[in-house]
C-alpha cells in the first residue's frame, strides 16, 4: 500500500486515517477490537482518537475510546502495528481543558495510561487555546517529544494565523513544530480550508488529516432528500445543511463518475481527496467490517483527470 509522510516526522502512514471516535460510541468493545484488528490486515493502521472521545455519549466521561484502543494493544501485542494519534485540549471535566504546561502534562498521561503505552506517535492541540501562549504549549510538547513520550505534535481546528504563528515560534526557539494539521474539508465543505489553511501547510510542508471527510455521511450519497434525515441521528442537521442545490449538484457529479467506475459515492468522494496534493490522509469512520471493506477500496480507486474536473467543478461555490 501506498504509504504518506506527515509533514517532516518521517513517520509513513497509508493514505486513509481510521476515525476511532467510533470506539465506546457506536461500536462496543468486541465490535472495535475486529475492527482494529482489520485494520491491521489490511495496513490501513494509522488511528486518530482523542481523550475527549466520546463524553458525549450519556454515562461517558471521556477517554473510552483511548481505553478500548489500550484494550486491544495490551490483548494483541500489536503496538508496533498501528500508529496512535490522540489529542489534547476539549473539555474533559472540572478543570481539565486547555493547552496550559501543567494540563498537558496531566493529559499525556492520562492518555498514556489509558492507550497502554508509553508513547504516542502524533499528539495534537484539539483546538487553539488563546488564553495560553503558544510559546507555553510548544515548549512543552517539545519536551515530551524529547523525553520519547510523542514522536510528533500536530494542530486541530487552528486558524491559518495562528498555525504559521504557531510555526514561527517553533523555528525561532528551536522547538518542535506542528507537523500535521487536521482540519474540516471534504468536497462539499472547502471555502475556508482551501482559501485560509492550505497555503499555510504547503508553505511549510505541513500534513493533512481531514474530519468530516464525508460530510457527516451525505458524500455517500445516503441523504437525497428531506424524507432521509430519519436515517440517522444527525441525519436532521445533515439534510438541514447539505441539502441544496449545491450539495445536489455534488451528488450528480458523483453518482456520474461512480457509475462510470462501478463504485460507490464514497470512494469516490474519499478518492478525490487523496488526490489532493496538499492532503495527507483524510479521516473516516466505519462502525463494521462491510464499511471498512468499503474504505479500503477508496486506496486504490485512481480518478482521471476528466473525473477529478467534473467533481471539483460540481463543487466550487462559484458554480
Amino acid at each position: 500500500m501506498e504509504k504518506r509522510i506527515l509533514g517532516r516526522s518521517g513517520i509513513a502512514v497509508p493514505p486513509l486515517v481510521f476515525g476511532g471516535n467510533v470506539f465506546g460510541w457506536t461500536v462496543d468493545q468486541a465490535s472495535s477490537f475486529n475492527l482494529l484488528d482489520a485494520l491491521v490486515e489490511k495496513q490501513l493502521n494509522f488511528i486518530d482518537t482523542a481523550d475527549v472521545y466520546s463524553a458525549w455519549v450519556k454515562g461517558n466521561h471521556g477517554g473510552e475510546s483511548e481505553t478500548i484502543i489500550g484494550n486491544w494493544l495490551k490483548k494483541s501485542g500489536k503496538r508496533d502495528a498501528v500508529i496512535i494519534a490522540t489529542k489534547v485540549g476539549k473539555p474533559m471535566g472540572e478543570g481539565k481543558q486547555g493547552l496550559s504546561a501543567g494540563y498537558i502534562r496531566r493529559a499525556v498521561e492520562a492518555s498514556l495510561r489509558r492507550l497502554q503505552t508509553d508513547y504516542i506517535d502524533l499528539y495534537q492541540s484539539h483546538e487553539d487555546d488563546q488564553s495560553v501562549s503558544l510559546e507555553e504549549t510548544l515548549s512543552t510538547l517539545d519536551a515530551l517529544v524529547k523525553e520519547g513520550k510523542v514522536r510528533a505534535i500536530g494542530a486541530s481546528n487552528y486558524q491559518g494565523p495562528r498555525l504559521a504563528q504557531a510555526l514561527r515560534i517553533s523555528e525561532q526557539n528551536g522547538l518542535a513544530r506542528y507537523e500535521t494539521l487536521q482540519p474540516h474539508y471534504n468536497l462539499y465543505d472547502r471555502q475556508d480550508y482551501e482559501q485560509h489553511l492550505e497555503p499555510v501547510v504547503t508553505q511549510h510542508g505541513i500534513g493533512v488529516i481531514n474530519y468530516y471527510a464525508l460530510a457527516s455521511g451525505f458524500l455517500s450519497g445516503k441523504y437525497r432528500g428531506i424524507e432521509d434525515a430519519a436515517k440517522s441521528q444527525r441525519g436532521q442537521s445533515v439534510v438541514e445543511h447539505y441539502l441544496n442545490d449545491r450539495g445536489l449538484r455534488i451528488l450528480s457529479a458523483l453518482d456520474a463518475v461512480s457509475e462510470r467506475l462501478q463504485v460507490t459515492p464514497t470512494q469516490v468522494a474519499l478518492a478525490w481527496q487523496m488526490r489532493r496534493p496538499s492532503i495527507t490522509a483524510p479521516i473516516v469512520s466505519a462502525t463494521s467490517l462491510e464499511q471498512l471493506n468499503e474504505l479500503e477500496k477508496a486506496v486504490t480507486l485512481i480518478l482521471s483527470d476528466e473525473d477529478y474536473r467534473l467533481l471539483d467543478e460540481a463543487s466550487t461555490s462559484a458554480a
